[in-house]
């Protein structure tokens, strides 16, 4: 912990020193962005003329890849299925790049993983890099999963015969205390050699090997950008692979693959969320299928381009609010952007892109925040008329192409990370005609909470011809909207639920507290609300109907920015913290958004005051980004 923030602490009681001095890293509900998706035209233009450039202290530093030996990095090969001699880059970076057994190999990513140190069901407690101590807080053996919708069991899936397994990293990374962060990094590890993708996954790592607990460190998006390539739904460099802490793969079904030239230029964007009150060093990892372009195996294979499409492409911050109550009343779910309230004003619809030329959508899947349900993928095509019960509910020439679907291995249901997403069948293939209008849209449970800064994005794959042997269906003759199946099963580092009571975290039930007068404003410092913290367990601050309540984040000038939120939360709010619990589950819903300025995820201001139009009582909330910090305040009848 920081000097400045130690110091901070000392005014606060000792119950509240050592609540404080442990939650600082307790994990996030945030809402925040997947991706930079939408990065500025001139943030993109430097990244692509950065020459290895980094722009922030926490990105990699970069250099021209070597061709021959490589420094501080280990490189195998099990296998000749391909010419390449992969080496990394190894200025900042301490990479490992493997080629492995290609030929019948199961990839890895259906067993659930162990978190180092402990036995399958339990995470570690111990915090990374630091001596605080253990965190205390609920375990859970694995969870049996909570299926919205039937789903096939997770899928073996077997390298064909060619591809070389490739693993990948950046780092170390340093990430500071508190971050929640957009940063970018240039010149990444990639293949050596011109040659096909078939399959990308991602994962995360901290200097001990192991994967870090998702409530306490995690990836909360990853977007690959080739700069050598225009993406072909903005005007962006093409993204050809995204990942949430969901960590779906991409798998690109045998016969197609992605073109790779070893000239392309690479560029990563994530957003790495750091719950710890000290600096911690991670790796992200990412695994690579790669066919050689001079290997038999490349013979034949059709190329297939990203078709990124997004319920808010192109937006410099692509997310959407789900308010608790709001969408259809009969099924308690909200669907974006059909039932929002002019989502694009008077711009076009940011959800659709109107197909450039005739082709074959051969795969794609979805990405949702906690609370979402499933993605759908449409297609809208001038006088057409879709299958009976495979169109689109007041639209009479639009074809439901896929939903993907989200399967909740948390017990609580969806409310949290402990999440896949189910993607298309191996043998789905779509075909597609040029003036087509693709679309997608995202749907969420919004019986039980609210969900802030929201997402729906569905990346599908697009071939010109098809494979030999081959055969895709028109929408509007066959029905095509098959069930898919997950790319993994239950992953460990989720293993940590929250919500039963954790003695070491004693928030006091804020009704039976006295009442005192607001201060103005209420400043949030050391991760501690200087009045109505819910550990400290003194009055609560108290405005009269129609007052308001303001607080200030004085944290927000630390480091790169350390943001909070003041979320509400369904009284007493007093259950233990974990990637499950707190939810923002108040029936009369506020959120001050990321209190913290410099752009994306954040408000763009420090401050934030209470709605005036609140109705008298005792009202909780939590800190999104750092869900530990507990508070609470009045609106009285009187003064």
């Amino acid at each position: 912990m920081s000097a400045s923030v130690e110091s901070r602490i000392g005014g606060h009681s000792s119950r509240a020193i050592t609540a404080t001095r442990s939650r600082v890293g307790l994990m996030g509900n945030r809402r925040t962005a997947l991706v930079c998706l939408a990065i500025s035209a001139s943030l993109l233009a430097a990244c692509a003329s950065a020459s290895g450039s980094s722009t922030s202290g926490s990105s990699v530093p970069a250099s021209s890849e070597p061709d021959t030996a490589v420094s501080q990095a280990t490189v195998t090969s099990d296998s000749a299925a391909s010419t390449e001699a992969p080496t990394v880059d190894t200025a900042g970076v301490s990479g490992t790049v493997k080629a492995s057994a290609a030929v019948g190999a199961k990839v890895p990513g259906t067993t659930p993983r162990t978190v180092p140190g402990t036995t399958l069901g339990t995470v570690p407690r111990t915090v990374p890099g630091t001596t605080l101590g253990t965190v205390p807080g609920t375990t859970s053996p694995v969870p049996t999963a909570t299926t919205i919708k039937s789903v096939t069991k997770p899928i073996s899936v077997v390298i064909p015969a060619g591809p070389t397994r490739l693993h990948y990293e950046v780092g170390p990374i340093e990430i500071q205390p508190g971050q929640n962060t957009i940063e970018y990094t240039s010149s990444i590890p990639k293949p050596k050699v011109n040659g096909w993708i078939v399959r990308l996954a991602p994962n995360l790592r901290l200097a001990d090997g192991s994967t870090p607990a998702v409530d306490v460190i995690h990836l909360h998006h990853g977007v690959w950008l080739n700069s050598s390539a225009i993406d072909s739904t903005s005007a962006l460099p093409e993204r050809f692979f995204a990942a949430g802490e969901e960590k779906t793969a991409v798998e690109i079904p045998a016969g197609y693959g992605y073109p790779y030239k070893a000239t392309d230029g690479w560029i990563l964007n994530y957003m790495i969320h750091n719950l710890w009150p000290t600096t911690t060093k991670i790796w992200i990892q990412y695994d690579i299928d790669f066919i050689a372009a001079d290997s038999p195996a490349a013979v034949g294979i059709v190329p297939v381009r990203p078709i990124w499409t997004d319920v808010q492409n192109g937006s410099v911050y692509p997310v959407f609010d789900v308010i608790k109550g709001s969408g259809d009343p009969t099924a308690q779910t909200y669907t974006y952007p059909d039932e929002a309230t002019s989502p694009y004003g008077s711009r076009a619809p940011k959800n659709e892109w109107v197909i450039d030329r005739d082709g074959i959508i051969v795969a794609t899947a979805g990405h949702l925040h906690p609370g979402g349900l499933h993605t759908d993928m449409w297609l809208r095509r001038a006088g057409a008329t879709p299958v009976a019960g495979h169109g689109k509910a007041n639209e009479a020439n639009t074809a439901h192409l896929f939903e993907s679907t989200a399967h909740y291995w948390e017990p609580a249901g969806a409310v949290s990370w402990d999440v896949a997403m189910t993607a298309t069948p191996p043998n789905w293939r779509v075909a597609v005609r040029k003036g087509d209008v693709l679309s997608t849209s995202a749907t969420y449970d919004s019986s039980r909470a609210s969900w802030y800064e929201s997402m729906g994005i569905m990346v599908a794959w697009m071939a010109d011809t098809l494979a030999p042997n081959d055969a895709a269906a028109d929408p509007f003759v066959t029905a095509v909207d098959a069930v898919g199946a997950i790319t993994h099963g239950h992953l460990a580092e989720n293993d940590h639920h929250g919500g039963p009571f954790d003695p070491a975290f004693n928030y006091v039930d804020s009704f039976a507290l006295a009442s005192q007068p607001a201060t103005s404003p209420i400043p949030i410092s050391s991760y501690v609300y200087a009045q109505g913290d819910m550990l400290k367990g003194d009055p609560i601050p108290t405005v009269t109907a129609g007052g308001t309540i303001t607080y200030r984040n004085d944290d927000a000038s630390l480091g790169k920015g350390q943001w909070h939120t003041i979320t509400a939360c369904k009284a007493p709010c007093t259950g233990g913290t974990g990637i499950a619990y707190p939810v923002a589950d108040a029936d009369i819903a506020f959120d001050s958004g990321q209190l913290g300025v410099g752009g994306p995820p954040t408000a763009g201001r420090i401050s934030w005051s209470t709605p005036t139009t609140l109705p008298v009582g005792t009202y909780t909330y939590f800190c999104r980004i750092h869900p530990a910090m507990r508070g609470a305040f009045r609106i009285a009848a009187t003064p």
